[in-house]
């Protein structure tokens, strides 16, 4: 109770320091932001976005196919006589004279003539719907029915062929059982007054119906669609509203950063040390409330928007991670300039984590990576199960704790107000939790609790190789996780290194690659095993995560790397760490290399 009573008492008193300290200049301007973003979304959500609006020059002849073109806003259009459009068609992106159709040849000129053909594709269609008989204007109708990727791709790991055969001289022979599919009904279960009502209704009557779908609900008749408006099941218009969610959620964080970088600065945070309280009351009573006021806005914004009050459960391990490197950053950053270099590289990777995978939220599982597809799959109405929460945010939570965690063993005055250079200070925060009486129990936990940190940043990798063709995709990934999980094990035995230079003795460093290389195994398997079942199951996820059935051969991978490394700074000093750290990087993706792509070699 006395902790709680702590936690409440520092929560009220950073309310009351935030709205003195900060509100004078940055509150206003916050609020400002906010209330403009929300009119930015409104106004966007009443007449769409003008951004492209008269970029194309158009010159038309006739009059008739004038009226075609006037209503894309993309597109100026000038009626003039055939022989002035002639004389001045330099001037114009799209010249169209006698019903022949004149483009420049410029990158802007080809990018107008594919507007102008979608324009009149969409003209012909309007055509089509008028006719009386409609099934004759349409002969061909397509019922969607979306399925997610199911191929297995664990094939890799026993060494099997998983791309087409490289001969292709020769036609493929099929093999194998044919299963009968059963054919369509001959007739369709709507009529053709209601596909005509759909026809007709080319938008939704609600304006933010281009922004997301939970405002007009799904009827039988969205199923079916002609040839001409199949395209994939890309949620742009989700994403784009979960960036009206995330947007003031990483901007609420940011007080918190600063209220951490203030009180390091002015050293106006020596009182609050100084007083009877542990470290950790101090830290969850100062994020306290900017982790209530996050939860409040994402609240708002949800009831505002009409959206369900379930995509608020992905929204909480967001909140947290975006809370945790706030503290770190603020506690380790030595100047205002500094932490504004941090953040924004943070904000700019967080964002690419967060948002990219999305985009395939109803084409490939590698999207369940994300906890913003989840927002997607429920702004959708697709909802998602218990298991597929758990893929999605036990990283989330995983490095949440772990960074909290180290903020509050690092809340101690020498650390905060130390003026090391911003490396040297993420040195010691890992020093830090390293007990000297226990070195080797330090580095067991170390390389454990450093798996979600791992995890995230080769899914990150994951998010900007996965569109780059295979297989330098593959061999790009296999490289960058090799050096992001050689980096991660060698961590705690350099910072013991650069702490006590007299530790590390070649007994000491067998003992303590074999214990790191121990609980690195332990925690990957663990947290792979519990969470990540689905995207291991993907030719990417065999490469991050190789070989879960024979567990002594990463485990002497493991330990191998780290005797690399550490045999390269007990011979030639902590100068040596990074040549020691590619050459085990090296070794690792050699190994992961042979077992990948052996069977394709």
């Amino acid at each position: 109770m006395r902790v709680l009573s702590s936690i409440r008492t520092i929560a009220v008193w950073e309310m009351k320091r935030s709205m003195t300290t900060m509100g004078r200049h940055v509150l206003p301007l916050a609020a400002g932001l906010l209330v403009l973003l929300v009119l930015v979304t409104a106004f966007a959500a009443q007449s769409g976005v003008h951004m492209q609006d008269g970029i194309y020059n158009i010159g038309i002849d006739d009059p008739d196919v004038a009226r075609i073109f006037a209503p894309d806003n993309r597109f100026t259009v000038d009626l003039a006589d055939g022989p002035a459009l002639w004389a001045n068609r330099f001037a114009y992106d799209i010249v169209i004279l006698h019903g022949e159709v004149y483009a420049a040849d410029t990158e802007k000129g080809r990018a107008a003539l594919k507007s102008l053909t979608r324009d009149y594709e969409a003209y012909v269609s309007y055509i089509a719907a008028g006719e009386p008989d409609l099934f004759a204007a349409y002969p061909l109708w397509v019922d969607l029915q979306y399925v997610k990727s199911e191929i297995d791709f664990v094939a890799t790991e026993s060494g099997q062929q998983v791309g087409a055969p490289i001969d292709t001289r020769e036609p493929p022979v099929p093999s194998g059982p044919v299963e009968a599919v059963t054919l369509p009904p001959s007739t369709m279960p709507i009529s053709e007054d209601e596909l005509r009502q759909r026809l007709a209704e080319t938008e939704s009557d609600h304006p933010l119906s281009r922004y997301t779908g939970i405002l007009s609900g799904d009827t039988a008749t969205d199923r079916f669609k002609t040839p001409s408006e199949l395209s994939p099941p890309l949620p742009f218009d989700s994403v784009i509203l979960i960036f009206v969610f995330i947007f003031p959620l990483y901007f609420t964080s940011q007080f918190f950063m600063m209220s951490v970088m203030n009180e390091r600065v002015g050293r106006a945070g020596e009182a609050l040390l100084s007083a009877p309280v542990r470290p950790a009351a101090i830290v969850a009573g100062k994020a306290l409330p900017y982790f209530g006021l996050m939860l409040l806005i994402a609240a708002a914004i949800t009831l505002l928007a009409g959206a369900p009050a379930g995509i608020l459960l992905p929204l909480i391990p967001v909140i947290l991670f975006f809370l945790a490197n706030a503290l770190i950053i603020g506690m380790a950053a030595r100047s205002f300039k500094e932490l504004s270099f941090v953040s924004i590289f943070f904000s700019t990777l967080a964002t690419a984590y967060l948002f990219f995978p999305t985009v395939f939220a109803n084409t490939h599982v590698i999207s369940i990576i994300s906890p913003l597809t989840l927002v997607v799959l429920q702004l959708q109405g697709d909802g998602f199960t218990a298991a597929e929460y758990v893929y999605s945010t036990a990283l989330f939570f995983a490095t949440s704790v772990v960074l909290f965690y180290a903020g509050t063993v690092n809340f101690r005055e020498e650390r905060l107000f130390s003026e090391k250079p911003l490396t040297s200070r993420f040195a010691d925060f890992v020093s830090g939790g390293i007990v000297r009486g226990r070195p080797y129990l330090s580095l067991f936990l170390l390389a454990g609790l450093s798996i979600p940190f791992v995890f995230m940043v080769q899914m990150m990798t994951l998010v900007l190789f996965f569109n780059i063709p295979m297989p330098l995709s593959l061999i790009l990934l296999i490289v960058s996780a090799a050096f992001i999980e050689e980096f991660a094990k060698s961590a705690g035995l350099y910072a013991i290194v650069r702490e006590r230079p007299g530790f590390l003795t070649p007994k000491n460093l067998i003992v303590g690659a074999c214990v790191i290389g121990l609980g690195f195994l332990v925690g990957e398997k663990l947290l792979l095993l519990a969470t990540l079942a689905q995207i291991a199951e993907s030719v990417f996820g065999s490469a991050l995560f190789l070989s879960l059935q024979v567990l002594w051969m990463p485990l002497l991978l493991h330990i191998t790397g780290v005797l690399i490394t550490g045999g390269f700074l007990l011979l030639w000093g902590r100068r040596a760490y990074g040549p020691g750290l590619i050459t085990a990087s090296v070794v690792h993706s050699l190994y992961n290399l042979h077992f990948i792509l052996g069977g394709l070699l």
